[in-house]
């Protein structure tokens, strides 16, 4: 599950639980949803959003072992279809949010978790441990076309995108840096999340029109907000 709590001008939402990889499954996918939806409602000038997770995970990805659990490899097939019909709204409601978004990746992330990740503005991860990890070509599973589209979106190297993506290497945090995945790398957990606060801190210190922010984000990923059914609407100016 996850909360979600404003801290002045911040949102902080909460991948909870010390013992959880965080695997998204139709409640925790539900959670985020609810989640974003609160800290869109509340949203004023200044407004950022932050995403942490308790543990050694960020996220490992969807549940496998609930789609599993489905019985028959049909069954379990259509388990996995549709726990990536439902994240695909969780990326085009971050790619809508009307605020900046900061994910502090402070534990692995693999797979969707690490979608979930560069679904946001900016990623900062920590830099002592955890891995970003695509893991599909490893387990045999395609990608769904908005994970690509999004790869694409957020990482500008094509050899960066060839290595996580045909390659699944295993990518540490200076390594990500260098690579683009992320913005920064950090001692550890603590000195992520107190790195991605002073951004956001930053950031909602500009003021911005949310609205305004929004429109402009959708309008940078065109291909991606194309495949999320996003249309990127002119704002009339507020002068």
């Amino acid at each position: 599950m996850c909360t979600i709590e404003k801290r002045g001008s911040l949102f902080i939402l909460t991948l909870t639980g010390d013992g959880d990889e965080h695997r998204l499954n139709p409640t925790l996918i539900a959670s985020i949803r609810s989640c974003l939806a609160q800290a869109g409602s509340e949203a004023t000038r200044g407004a950022a959003l932050i995403t942490v997770s308790q543990g050694k995970f960020f996220s490992n990805g969807f549940d496998l072992n609930w789609a599993q659990a489905a019985g028959s490899k049909s069954a379990a097939a259509d388990r996995l279809l549709h726990m990536v019909d439902l994240f695909k709204p969780v990326v085009a409601d971050l790619m809508a949010l009307r605020m900046p978004t900061i994910a502090a990746v402070t534990g692995h992330a693999a797979a969707a978790g690490v979608m979930l990740a560069m679904s946001h503005d900016y990623v900062l991860m920590r830099g002592d441990r955890g891995v970003m990890y695509m893991s599909e070509l490893d387990i045999g599973m395609t990608l769904p076309d908005y994970f690509t589209a999004l790869v694409r979106a957020k990482v500008a190297d094509p050899a960066a995108r060839r290595d996580v993506l045909l390659r699944a290497v295993r990518v540490r945090g200076e390594e990500a840096v260098a690579m683009g995945l992320v913005q920064s790398a950090h001692g550890g957990s603590e000195e992520t999340v107190e790195a991605a606060v002073r951004l956001g801190e930053e950031l909602g210190r500009r003021r911005w029109d949310g609205e305004v922010y929004g429109e402009i984000r959708k309008a940078l990923y065109p291909e991606l907000c194309g495949v999320l059914g996003l249309a990127a609407n002119a704002v009339t100016p507020r002068l």
